[in-house]
């Protein structure tokens, strides 16, 4: 019953944060609600939540993926939720606002935005690409996101899509208004 005022709370904060960066960064982290050794065999959430992997602890896990839209200096302003299995580029869209996939590039830099996603190091070109810059700043989104853990966003152990979108919109919030604290002082 929560949700909505919650939504609200979050969105108005949102209006009113003043954001020192210009770069945004999406990025995900997963959120699993089992154990690896049940993956196979869980039946909560079942045609919800599906499998992907963890790349950062080489493992694959049944839950969910939350794609976030985060400022350059860390605060986190909307997300998405997905099943595991989803790549960050196809939920980009659904961040950006009135952009879409054809020339989402020029749509973006029309609005004041640069469109930049990194290239790994086995690509070609890789080391003249990557910017080192965005890639530090997307390092600390990293570390952002690991205090998201902190506040439980990534150990959720709701039964219910409603309790799951609840705990995770609190962690959110908790995790936005200590960035509106730690501004301040």
């Amino acid at each position: 019953m929560l949700l909505p005022l919650i939504y609200q709370f979050r969105y108005a904060l949102n209006e009113e944060v003043e954001l020192s960066g210009h770069i945004l960064i999406i990025d995900s982290f997963p959120v699993p609600v089992c154990q690896p050794v049940r993956s196979h065999q869980a039946k909560i959430f079942r045609g919800y939540a599906d499998i992907g992997y963890k790349a950062t602890k080489q493992i694959y896990y049944y839950g969910f993926k939350v794609h976030a839209i985060v400022s350059d200096d860390g605060y986190l302003l909307d997300y998405v939720i997905t099943k595991a299995s989803i790549y960050d580029a196809k939920e980009t869209i659904e961040l950006i606002a009135n952009a879409r996939p054809k020339n989402l590039h020029q749509r973006l830099m029309r609005m004041g935005y640069l469109l930049w996603t990194p290239y790994r190091k086995n690509m070609k070109n890789a080391r003249k690409y990557n910017n080192q810059y965005l890639m530090a700043l997307r390092r600390k989104i990293e570390s952002d996101f690991s205090l998201l853990s902190y506040y439980n966003a990534e150990n959720n152990r709701a039964s219910s899509l409603a309790g799951f979108q609840e705990r995770l919109e609190v962690a959110i919030l908790a995790y936005n208004i200590a960035y509106c604290l730690e501004r301040s002082n």
